[in-house]
């Protein structure tokens, strides 16, 4: 009997999670209720034009981009994935603080906060 199997392919969804942000992440939603998952946004607004948002929900639309990596659900909806195409969604902590930043390929610009962006 001949099995057929699926070849290993790379990571190809439109964003991704850093190991450390995963790791953040799913430390956070431990605290919460039971399916709760972060939501990352784009919005119109901060010093550069656009920014995210970051905010705990525990319902996700039909056209969300969902993300889950070791224990981290992380959603996108569908108005914000174009600015964010090619994303990764990493956690930092050095002298500056701990946050989360967006390594966004689109941006042409950013602030010093990394919060908001320009394209």
């Amino acid at each position: 009997m001949t099995v057929a199997a699926d070849i290993a392919r790379p990571d190809t969804a439109p964003v991704s999670l850093s190991d450390s942000a995963a790791r953040r992440i799913a430390k956070i939603l431990s605290k919460e209720s039971d399916g709760t998952m972060l939501r990352v946004s784009v919005e119109g607004g901060g010093c550069s034009g656009f920014q995210y948002t970051y905010e705990l929900v525990t319902s996700r639309a039909d056209d969300d981009l969902v993300l889950e990596k070791d224990g981290a659900t992380v959603l996108i909806d569908s108005v914000s994935l174009p600015y964010m195409e090619g994303s990764v969604i990493d956690f930092v902590d050095d002298l500056m603080g701990q946050a989360f930043k967006i390594e966004n390929p689109n941006a042409t610009a950013s602030c010093g906060c990394g919060t908001s962006f320009s394209m």
